[in-house]
């Protein structure tokens, strides 16, 4: 199936460009085609890696996920159908690739709710494996939260739903199930949720979905001589990575710009992958929320990390620019914004967004360490490796937590661990004793931990059930690196 079938943005483009993206021919890395560091199990916390030699490729526009229609919608409730399929996408023109996706090919569509609504999903998987339907960074009880106890066999549908007491946020949707999660999430499986409130609607900021506000689902993959997505070909214990970069599934995408103000909603759906993102032309993006919603104002960034399962949404300001800028990730573009000559002014950008409780220590804290280690098939927290009859953790609803989140490098210098946690928002007290940084003072429920770092956060569990903690890199997640907390 074509990417015509998705929301095109733009106009196609014609001929070949250098944004550097690439489609690596080969069918496997070898030890000689990985760079030192990557063998040894680090992973930069500060430049990313050059891009791999690259193929140009026509530019494209980027694909839109659809906006998926209700199958019900009062002002109390909103229902939807998700459907997990097979399918197939021509990422390149002429070259078919066997994929997975949510109601299409690749990728799935776009759940709006509003803050306070029920949101009722009838989950169906139609592949031949087993999956679940993870709501990453919803606030819920855990039997609805779709982790690895909440698997949909092959050929079931499962109904879920609950209620939405959390503000305006991107969040999104993926399996869970215990030993496929990495390779679904590989071959396509993956949607959005955009919560609305009205404080956000008040501000006015862009919010015109496909106009000035866009979703941004990164992700990095190697294909095949053949042009398939072999996650078996491709994988790497420390993390599958691959040479080509998919935004929202378009290879070499650009966006055709017509308002001054434009809103990138950025999700990091890569496995394992982290991301530095600047402009090229050095300018500086205004960030207005984190994972789990807005920002208390916006904060400029030149260089925005995002780890996999991280969020955020930026304002780009087009107002002065007369010729193409690209969002890069190092020297590999990630997507070109193509200004049009006439940019109609579409939202606004405040200097205040919404007010926020100050992150605190709270007094009589259930205070709790977790010790991230190890590398490849060696990977523990505490020492432990995942166990699903086994209980980590306890804790009472309501109670104050502070945790104390430490990536023990090792003797080999270890590698960043993307800490994720179910069911809850949290917020950073600290990283390595320090305040954090402006654009991290949000709430978030999936933060980077460096080597040798320490962050803590303080949260509370607002519903009842057993929730997943674990490392967001899905193969050291699925290698065990991961642990259960019971909420009473």
């Amino acid at each position: 199936m074509q990417l015509k079938n998705w929301l095109l943005v733009g106009v196609l483009g014609i001929g070949l460009t250098g944004m550097g993206v690439s489609y690596y021919q080969g069918t496997r890395f070898n030890q000689r085609s990985i760079p030192r560091h990557a063998m040894m199990g680090r992973q930069s916390t500060s430049q990313p890696a050059a891009a791999s030699p690259t193929i140009k490729t026509p530019a494209r526009p980027l694909a839109l996920p659809p906006l998926l229609k209700p199958t019900q919608q009062t002002q109390r409730r909103v229902a939807y159908t998700v459907i997990a399929r097979t399918g197939t996408m021509a990422f390149r023109a002429g070259q078919t690739t066997k994929t997975l996706g949510y109601n299409g090919n690749y990728l799935g569509p776009v759940l709006q709710v509003n803050r306070g609504q029920t949101l009722a999903i009838t989950t169906k998987n139609t592949l031949t494996q087993a999956t679940s339907f993870h709501w990453h960074g919803a606030i819920l009880p855990g039997n609805a939260d779709g982790g690895p106890h909440e698997t949909v066999a092959a050929g079931a549908t499962k109904k879920v739903a609950f209620k939405v007491q959390q503000p305006a946020a991107t969040l999104w949707f993926h399996p869970h199930a215990m030993g496929s999660t990495a390779k679904q999430v590989y071959q396509g499986l993956a949607g959005l949720i955009y919560v609305r409130d009205r404080a956000s609607q008040r501000l006015h900021l862009p919010q015109t979905y496909g106009v000035n506000d866009f979703p941004v689902i990164i992700q990095d993959r190697q294909f095949t001589k053949q042009h398939q997505l072999d996650y078996e070909q491709a994988y790497q214990a420390d993390g599958t990575r691959g040479s080509t970069l998919l935004v929202n599934g378009t290879l070499n995408p650009y966006l055709k710009v017509t308002t001054k103000l434009v809103r990138l909603r950025l999700v990091n759906g890569s496995n394992a992958r982290n991301y530095q993102l600047t402009l090229s032309n050095h300018q500086a993006m205004q960030q207005i929320a984190d994972d789990g919603g807005l920002l208390s104002r916006p904060v400029a960034v030149q260089r925005l990390q995002l780890s996999p399962g991280e969020r955020a949404e930026v304002v780009i300001d087009t107002a002065k620019l007369s010729q193409p800028v690209t969002v890069m990730n190092g020297r590999q573009a990630v997507l070109q914004l193509r200004p049009t000559t006439a940019k109609r002014q579409l939202g606004r950008l405040p200097t205040k967004l919404v007010t926020l409780p100050a992150a605190t220590m709270p007094k009589q804290a259930q205070k709790r360490t977790l010790t991230f280690s190890g590398m490849g098939r060696m990977v523990t927290i505490n020492r432990q490796k995942f166990d699903p009859d086994r209980i980590d953790l306890t804790a009472q609803r309501g109670q104050p937590q502070v945790w104390t989140l430490k990536n023990s490098s090792g003797m080999m210098g270890g590698m960043s661990h993307p800490f994720h946690l179910h069911g809850v928002q949290f917020r950073i007290l600290s990283v390595n004793g320090a305040r954090p940084a402006a654009n991290e003072r949000g709430w978030k429920d999936t933060v980077a931990l460096p080597p040798g770092g320490v962050v803590k956060i303080t949260f509370k569990f607002k519903d009842r059930g057993i929730y997943m903690y674990h490392c967001h890199n899905l193969e050291h997640e699925e290698q065990g690196m991961m642990g259960q907390i019971k909420v009473s």
